[in-house]
C-alpha cells in the first residue's frame, strides 16, 4: 500500500484550470497537517504528489506513520507546526480545544479549516467551524477551504471529482496563498468572500439536490393530478357506466397518457415566467427593479423544470414504443380482423386517419429532437461553449417548432388509444 501512496498522482507538469500545462513551483513551501484521519491522509497524498513538502502532526506518530506516503514526515503535533507557514487543520470541531496548547507556535500562521459539521451540529451551532477556530486562535489567520472536496477526489485527481475549491477568509493575502496551492494541486479556487461566508460554505455538503426539490415536487404533483383524471376518464367511468373492466390500462396506457400532459405543462412553466417578467418590466417602465420573490424563485428553477419536462417526454416515447407489445393490443388486432372477415371486407383503409397519424408521428419526433437539443444546451459544459446569440437562436427555433407542433396533444391522445 505504501508503494501506491508514494506514486505521484500528477506529474511535475500540472493541468491548469484553462486546460494548459503549468509547472509546479520549484521551491514549494512546507505544509503542515494536523490530524491523521482519512481526509488528512488523502490531503497529504495530493500535496506530496503535487511537489509540496508535507509534515503531519499526530498524537501517535508511530502508529499512523504507515498510513501516509513515505515522503511525508509524520511527527508529533508540536514539531509539525513549528516550521510550516500553512497548517491544514483536519480534526473535528470538538477536538479544536485540544490544539490550544499550540497557540504560541501557531501565532501568525495560516490555518486552513477543512472540516464539515453534521446536519445536527450545523443547526446546533450558530458559529461555523472556521469562525469557532478563529475565535480560539485570534493570532492566526483562518481560511476555510477544501471542505467541499472529497477524499476520493483528492486521491484520484480533480478529473474524477469536482474541480472547484471554495475559499473564504478575512485576509486577502491568505486567500491568495491557498488559491495558489489549490491551482498547483490541479483544482480551481473560487473566492467566496469573508470568513462570515464559512457557514454557507459548510452547509453545501449537507444539501441534497436543493435546486431540484421544488421542481420535482411540482412534477410529481402534476403527474398525480393528471393520472387521477385519466384514470377516472379511461378506467373508472367505463366500469361504472358500461360495466367494462379496463383496469389493465393502469400500468401502461394511463401512465402513457399522463406523461405528455405533464411534459407539456412543465414546458409551458419554463417559458411562462419569462413572459410574466417582461410584462412586469413593461408595466414598471424599468428593468432594474427587483422581481417579487415568487417570480424570482420561479425564474431560477426554469432549467430544472425544463430538464424534468425532457425526462417525462423521453418516458412517454419509451412507453409509446411499448404499446404495440401489449397483450391487449394483440387481442384488439385479432378482434378487428374477425370483425373485418364477418363484414366481408377485404381492405380496411382510412386515408385521413393514416395521414393524420403520419403527421403527428413526424411532428412528435421533431419536437422530441428539439427538446433533446434544448436539454443538452442547458448543460454547463455545453452552455459555456455557446455565446448568447447562439443560445438564443436555439431557444427561438425550439419555440417556433413548439408553436407549429401544437396538434401534438391530439397525437398523444390518439396514440395512447391504439
Amino acid at each position: 500500500m505504501s508503494g501506491e501512496m508514494d506514486k505521484p498522482l500528477i506529474s511535475r507538469r500540472l493541468v491548469d484550470s484553462d486546460g494548459s500545462l503549468a509547472e509546479v513551483p520549484k521551491e514549494a513551501p512546507k505544509v503542515g497537517i494536523l490530524g491523521s484521519g482519512d481526509f488528512a491522509r488523502s490531503l497529504a497524498t495530493r500535496l506530496v504528489g503535487s511537489g509540496f513538502s508535507v509534515v503531519v502532526g499526530s498524537r501517535n506518530p508511530k502508529r499512523t506513520a504507515g498510513l501516509f506516503p513515505s515522503l511525508a514526515q509524520v511527527t508529533f503535533q508540536e514539531e509539525a507546526v513549528s516550521s510550516p507557514e500553512v497548517i491544514f487543520v483536519a480534526v473535528f470541531r470538538e477536538h479544536y480545544s485540544s490544539l490550544c496548547s499550540l497557540a504560541d507556535q501557531l501565532a501568525g500562521k495560516i490555518l486552513v479549516d477543512v472540516s464539515n459539521p453534521t446536519e445536527k451540529e450545523h443547526l446546533q451551532h450558530r458559529q461555523s467551524n472556521a469562525e469557532y477556530l478563529a475565535s480560539l486562535f485570534p493570532a492566526c489567520t483562518v481560511v476555510k477551504a477544501f471542505n467541499v472536496i472529497s477524499a476520493w477526489a483528492l486521491q484520484a485527481g480533480p478529473r474524477d471529482g469536482n474541480r472547484q475549491v471554495l475559499i473564504c477568509s478575512d485576509q486577502p493575502e491568505a486567500k491568495r496563498t491557498i488559491s495558489e496551492m489549490a491551482r498547483a494541486m490541479g483544482f480551481t479556487p473560487l473566492d467566496m468572500g469573508s470568513l462570515a461566508s464559512a457557514r454557507e460554505v459548510e452547509a453545501i455538503p449537507l444539501r441534497l439536490l436543493p435546486s431540484w426539490k421544488v421542481p420535482t415536487l411540482l412534477a410529481l404533483g402534476l403527474f398525480v393530478c393528471f393520472y387521477t383524471y385519466n384514470f377516472i376518464r379511461d378506467v373508472l367511468q367505463p366500469y361504472i357506466r358500461k360495466d367494462e373492466n379496463k383496469f389493465y390500462k393502469m400500468p401502461l396506457s394511463v401512465v402513457n397518457t399522463t406523461l405528455p400532459c405533464v411534459a407539456y405543462v412543465l414546458l409551458s412553466l419554463v417559458y411562462l415566467p419569462g413572459v410574466l417578467a417582461a410584462a412586469l418590466q413593461l408595466r414598471r417602465g424599468t428593468k432594474y427593479q427587483r422581481f417579487p420573490d415568487w417570480l424570482d424563485h420561479w425564474l431560477q428553477h426554469r432549467k430544472q423544470i425544463g430538464l424534468l419536462s425532457f425526462f417525462f417526454a423521453m418516458l412517454h416515447a419509451l412507453y409509446s414504443f411499448c404499446l404495440p407489445l401489449r397483450r391487449s393490443h394483440r387481442y384488439d388486432l385479432v378482434n378487428l380482423a374477425v370483425k373485418q372477415v364477418l363484414a366481408n371486407k377485404s381492405r380496411l383503409w382510412a386515408e385521413e386517419e393514416v395521414w393524420r397519424m403520419e403527421i403527428y408521428l413526424s411532428l412528435g419526433v421533431l419536437a422530441l429532437g428539439m427538446l433533446s437539443l434544448l436539454a443538452v444546451t442547458s448543460l454547463p459544459s455545453i452552455a459555456n461553449s455557446l455565446n448568447w446569440k447562439e443560445f438564443s437562436f436555439v431557444q427561438q427555433v425550439f419555440y417556433l417548432l413548439r408553436i407549429l407542433s401544437s396538434p401534438l396533444y391530439s397525437f398523444y391522445t390518439n396514440l395512447s388509444k391504439l
